[in-house]
């Protein structure tokens, strides 16, 4: 009797596991069936779904870094070995030119009957200035470089679908030469924002940007070098060298890898005749979400600020100092009454650690002061002549630097 039961069970659950096997297969087979006809009559439907997975921009403040993901196994369609078009394709839509109109210096001055007389007349057309941006957040805002907005009138945005209209520079900061405008259009495309930590010398990149106004045209290189310092283009340095071909219109633009996530904005490039030579520089997304955050919360970036003047120790300054070291940085000048002035800091002392961090040049130095809470005590230790010597020193803010254009000659930042 039990033996029959048992049977009898038996057979119902191998029944119940054959008619959802069956239903299985049935889904599975609709389902294929359908994906078939996607491949086969909408390609690019399937590349779109595959495509859109984890694309992410700026929000307001916050920033979400993309993952690194094999694009070419994202759809379904053919890609020739070694092609970015990929990744040209993910980021393009997000890259703008930007164009600005800036009065003559010389309209006002034109104006006044003596000056005409004694200056004679000038070119009172407006200057006309090229560069590009990139789209950052849904919300419109465009990050670039603050040398192509600085002291424009007018700022024109053109994006790559043809679509134009005005942009509002919502904050700057001249010491990384970046900017902030906004636009106000629907439905604008949005950069994916990369990892610029993990790159490595011979990563392969790609520059996008309007070079000499011809339109968008996107390059491809390696990353030269990393952290790259003591140029003497911005006063805050720790560039990306890259030999993608970067030309004047293309600062502000992006430098994209090859997953088409954005790792930098190019700035400057190394040129005596005003064309790419194979050394280009690009701001890293580490610092440029830095200064994004900071403007959009606060309207300017907040640093640290000594009043000192730091150089690098020589052996001839430290013969004048007398100290033994030959390495570092010296204070050769304090600003009076400047925090430095205060807490006890004189030329001679030798900058060795600010808030246990030690620091070897004066980049390192103006980049950790820097990075101070103004207001806040630092512990700096000094060497001075023949001694070690600890002082706390209370930085301030640090003052609005006005960039000075054409400094280096050899640097084409436009």
């Amino acid at each position: 009797m039990l033996l029959a039961i048992l049977v009898a069970k038996t057979q119902a659950v191998l029944k119940s596991m054959k008619r959802a096997w069956l239903l299985f297969s049935q889904v599975v087979t609709v389902l294929v069936a359908i994906w078939f006809v996607l491949v086969t009559l909408k390609p690019d439907w399937v590349r779109g779904l595959g495509a859109s997975g984890g694309d992410s921009g700026w929000g307001a403040i916050g920033l979400t870094e993309a993952g690194r993901t094999d694009l070419g196994s994202s759809g379904v369609g053919s890609v020739a070995p070694g092609s970015f078009s990929l990744a040209a394709k993910k980021a393009s839509p997000a890259v703008v030119s930007i164009s600005t109109r800036r009065k003559s210096d010389s309209v006002q001055s034109q104006m006044d009957p003596w000056f005409r007389f004694f200056g004679g007349e000038r070119d009172e057309s407006p200057q006309i200035g090229l560069g590009s941006g990139v789209i950052v957040s849904p919300e419109g805002y465009i990050l670039t470089n603050n040398h192509v907005i600085e002291g424009a009138d007018e700022i024109e945005v053109v994006l790559n679908d043809a679509r134009h209209t005005t942009g509002k520079l919502i904050g700057a900061d001249p010491d990384t030469d970046l900017a902030i405008i906004k636009i106000n259009l629907a439905h604008v495309p949005v950069i994916v924002i990369g990892n610029s930590d993990t790159l490595q010398i011979g990563d392969q990149v790609l520059a996008i940007g309007n070079p000499f106004g011809v339109g968008q045209t996107v390059t491809s290189g390696i990353v030269s070098a990393l952290g790259r310092n003591q140029l003497g283009i911005n006063t805050f340095e720790n560039f990306i060298q890259t030999d993608a071909a970067i030309n004047p219109g293309n600062s502000g633009g992006a430098l994209v890898d090859v997953y088409g996530n954005m790792v930098g904005i190019n700035t400057a490039i190394v040129s005596r005749s005003g064309a790419s030579t194979g050394i280009g520089f690009a701001i890293p997304m580490g610092t440029a979400k830095q200064v994004f955050e900071s403007i959009l919360k606060d309207g300017q970036v907040k640093r640290g600020w000594i009043g000192i003047e730091p150089n690098e120790l020589s052996p001839e300054l430290a013969q004048t100092f007398g100290l033994k070291a030959d390495h570092g940085v010296i204070v050769t000048g304090v600003l009076q009454g400047g925090p430095a002035f205060n807490s006890g800091i004189r030329p001679g002392d030798q900058i060795l650690e600010v808030d246990g961090r030690p620091v070897a040049n004066v980049s390192e130095l103006l980049s950790v002061v820097a990075a101070l809470k103004p207001g806040v005590a630092t512990v700096f230790k000094l060497q001075r002549k023949d001694s070690l010597t600890a002082l706390s020193v209370t930085p301030a803010q640090r003052p609005k630097a006005k960039r000075q254009m054409g400094v280096q000659h050899e640097f084409l930042e436009r």
